[in-house]
């Protein structure tokens, strides 16, 4: 049986090796939209988070499986390959395209330059193909995150770290570059509801308070409004070691600190104001906690001045040209991992991942979901496996405009940012920086082995 995976990150990858270990003839290609393997641990892990970014070793490991092949550079859906078309390439098809969109704000001035998600400045550090120009921190001394969850906190130290703690990451250049020049002096971390709600981890947490010449604030009036915050003991334990981090940094006196981290609580969001034509303050509402976990506003505001804020509230799918979608959750309707269109289960299509059960979850989870959605295919692979499919899909893949980058020449693309690395004095791989480079790596490199 041939079956194609959509998606290269955690959720494929796990698809992918679930299919191998219980179904020893299975044939599988995974195929990205993009040339580089590993989705968001490529890149949306933050670089300097060695051990997370480690895990690309694990998911190496499956996809030079004997029977697994990499097509990178496929675009699946609207001006790329239909998805009716790769139906009828192979047996089955399994979605794990994750959830590539950012949930808005939807308050005024949300728009305005120097106003961006969250995503868009990972994207811009970890040299994800598709990131904006950078400009980032143009003119910045104050800046906003708008969230108190890992992204959160993943952005406001890449904000406050020095660029020599960076260099021996795999940051691109010009990223660090601007980072090196960077003026910004305030991190603000704003959060709607208390600090025992809060979503980071206390690990994360931790970092923020231990970064070379830089304070992390947090005001004991703030921590006073939250119940769970003022008496801990009744917390999950998880918050209470938040908690427990938060007012210790609540008692310490002021520093010296050439870099602070300020997090708020209790603060919503309710316009950016604009200053020069840009952003230049956030208005927030003061809001108090409903008895209910959750926030309800107080009327009273205050402004924090900001020339850069970026929101992280959150992720949702997007609809994938071809597949059924509810726009209310954000994901492809399914029945176990076996997508439905209409109240029908469509045969030979699955999903798993984000666009199956929604941004929930740590990297870990999408092992179970995957399992559960591997075991509603195979029980289904003695009718799926009557169709007639082509030997191999990659000539026709070829056919429909598609030039899938294989392994040999992701790993081109590693030798590459090697010597790039190499070249920088960096101590290590440094990312290509754009499609055009990785393209040029991939191609280069063909033209060189064909001169062998």
């Amino acid at each position: 049986m041939r079956v194609a995976v959509v998606g290269s990150g955690p959720s494929g990858v796990y698809t992918a090796q679930s299919l191998l270990q219980q179904d020893p003839e299975v044939r599988v290609d995974v195929l990205d939209r993009l040339p580089c393997p590993y989705g968001l641990v490529r890149y949306g892990v933050a670089p300097d988070h060695e051990k997370i970014k480690s895990l690309q070793h694990t998911l190496r490991t499956v996809l030079e499986e004997e029977r697994v092949r990499f097509l990178g550079g496929v675009e699946v859906g609207a001006g790329g390959v239909p998805v009716a078309g790769l139906r009828e390439l192979y047996h089955a098809v399994v979605y794990c395209v994750g959830a590539a969109a950012d949930r808005r704000l939807g308050i005024p001035g949300e728009d305005l330059p120097g106003s961006w998600s969250a995503t868009e400045f990972v994207s811009w550090y970890s040299a994800h193909p598709d990131a904006v120009a950078e400009g980032f921190l143009r003119g910045v001394r104050s800046a906003v995150v708008v969230g108190v969850g890992n992204v959160a906190v993943d952005v406001t130290r890449i904000l406050a770290r020095g660029s020599a703690e960076l260099s021996a990451t795999d940051m691109p250049q010009a990223a660090l570059t601007a980072l090196a020049a960077s003026r910004v002096d305030t991190v603000h971390m704003v959060g709607r509801r208390g600090p025992s709600q809060a979503r980071f981890t206390t690990k994360e947490l931790r970092e923020l308070g231990s970064l070379p010449e830089t304070e992390a604030v947090v005001e004991a009036s703030e921590l006073a409004l939250d119940p769970g915050a003022a008496d801990p003991s009744g917390l999950p334990s998880a918050q209470r070691r938040n908690v427990d981090v938060l007012r210790d940094w609540a008692a310490r006196p002021p520093g010296a600190a050439r870099r602070r981290i300020r997090l708020r609580f209790f603060l919503r969001p309710v316009e950016l104001l604009a200053r020069d034509g840009r952003v230049g303050a956030v208005r927030f509402e003061r809001t108090a906690a409903d008895g209910h976990g959750g926030a309800t506003g107080t009327g009273r505001f205050e402004e924090i001045e900001a020339q850069l804020v970026l929101r992280s509230v959150g992720y949702r799918g997007v609809p994938l040209e071809g597949l059924p979608f509810d726009p209310a959750r954000g994901t492809v309707p399914h029945r176990a991992g076996r997508v439905l269109r209409g109240v029908a289960v469509a045969p030979g299509e699955y999903v798993a991942g984000w666009i199956k059960r929604g941004p929930t979850g740590v990297i870990g989870t999408n092992r179970p979901c995957a399992k559960e959605t591997v075991a509603s295919l195979l029980a289904d692979a003695p009718a799926l496996a009557r169709r007639e499919v082509p030997a191999d899909p990659l000539p026709l893949l070829r056919a429909a405009g598609a030039e899938p980058v294989e392994w040999s020449g992701w790993l081109d693309i590693e030798r590459a940012e090697a010597a790039l690395g190499a070249a920088l004095g960096r101590g290590g791989p440094v990312k290509l920086p754009d499609r055009a480079a990785l393209r040029e790596a991939v191609d280069g490199a063909g033209t060189d082995r064909r001169h062998d």
